[in-house]
């Protein structure tokens, strides 16, 4: 598929607030148009969409714990969680109710307000979900949202993740469609965006984003931004990941992404979803602090917060404490009654 019939393969979608993006629906050429404006040009165009949307200026922190690691028979090429590849990842079980609930309550003890629960399948079964909706239920007690990716979902799984309390599912695009088989062929984009159908007719809100530096030319970079903006309607969570080069996986010897492509990547994402928590996700223990901080300024405002992401690394809670307090941005912390705001 070339990038001129992409816009047949999605459902074109104007934001609510259409005041802020009157260029939607979004074009590749329009976003293309974003990603090359002058560096200081475009944060300040991403920070007016942002303050106007989010005043507040909070961070989200999310805790994301692998509840059921390796082992899984989908080759997607940046994965070190793939049974066809040999990364030094274990396959493992799901993990028991009380050792995630512990997790949870740590996370939550720490800040986090959201906790994303990760399991290695490429399509979970009738009795996986089972499983998953009884640990769904167990964090939601403790007054945290919930967040799962399991791989592709049928309705009635969807449903049934709903019924448990689930408030988001992730299920990311990766890249644009025209490049997506250069990274995975063990399924189809129409997979992606069927699961992505399902989890919005259960009524669970959308966590989806993208990878960039797989070996993407630039148009790839705007075609799965046209992608996630043009979704009816757009994700409320969308996660930009900075591909982690795992040895063993086929994407290890990726040039590794321009810091400032990826801050266009923030921006560009905040301008055409305007009312979305853009979330810097994998990457960042390689990016340092000052890259980081331009992600902010670019409209990012939710971060994966611990140690681990999945089976990689991640800046300890400590640093980000910190950084969040250099910057002198605020965080929530959410209790069973009420948000609370803290400063990081």
């Amino acid at each position: 598929m070339g990038a001129n019939d992409l816009q047949q393969t999605i459902t074109l979608h104007r934001p609510a607030k259409a005041a802020a993006t009157p260029q939607g629906p979004w074009t590749i050429e329009a976003i293309q148009a974003l990603l090359d404006k002058p560096l200081m040009d475009l944060l300040f165009e991403a920070q007016t969409v942002h303050r106007q949307h989010f005043p507040e200026g909070d961070i989200e922190l999310a805790t994301l714990l692998s509840v059921k690691t390796g082992g899984c028979p989908e080759n997607c090429g940046y994965c070190p969680q793939s049974a066809e590849f040999d990364t030094g990842v274990k396959a493992q079980k799901l993990m028991e109710v009380d050792e995630v609930v512990r997790a949870a309550q740590a996370a939550k003890d720490a800040g986090a307000t959201r906790f994303c629960m990760g399991a290695a399948w490429r399509a979970p079964k009738d009795r996986d979900v089972e499983k998953v909706a009884v640990l769904v239920e167990a964090v939601k007690g403790l007054g945290m949202q919930t967040c799962a990716t399991l791989g592709m979902l049928e309705p009635h799984h969807a449903q049934q993740l709903k019924a448990a309390g689930l408030d988001y599912y992730n299920h990311n695009l990766d890249t644009a469609p025209e490049y997506y088989t250069d990274v995975v062929d063990t399924r189809t984009y129409q997979d992606r965006l069927d699961t992505l159908a399902h989890v919005r007719s259960a009524g669970i809100s959308v966590c989806c984003g993208g990878i960039v530096g797989m070996g993407e030319a630039p148009v790839h970079r705007a075609g799965l931004i046209a992608q996630l903006a043009n979704l009816n309607p757009y994700p409320e969570s969308v996660p930009i990941n900075s591909l982690v080069r795992v040895p063993g996986t086929p994407l290890a010897d990726s040039e590794p992404v321009d810091p400032f492509d990826f801050v266009r990547m923030i921006a560009v994402a905040r301008i055409t979803m305007p009312t979305a928590r853009v979330r810097l996700s994998a990457g960042r223990q390689q990016m340092g602090d000052a890259v980081q901080a331009l992600c902010f300024m670019a409209g990012a405002n939710s971060i994966f917060y611990g140690d681990k992401l999945l089976v990689t690394g991640n800046p300890d809670v400590e640093a980000d404490v910190q950084l969040l307090r250099k910057l002198g941005l605020q965080s929530r912390r959410t209790t069973t009654t009420e948000t609370v705001e803290v400063c990081a």
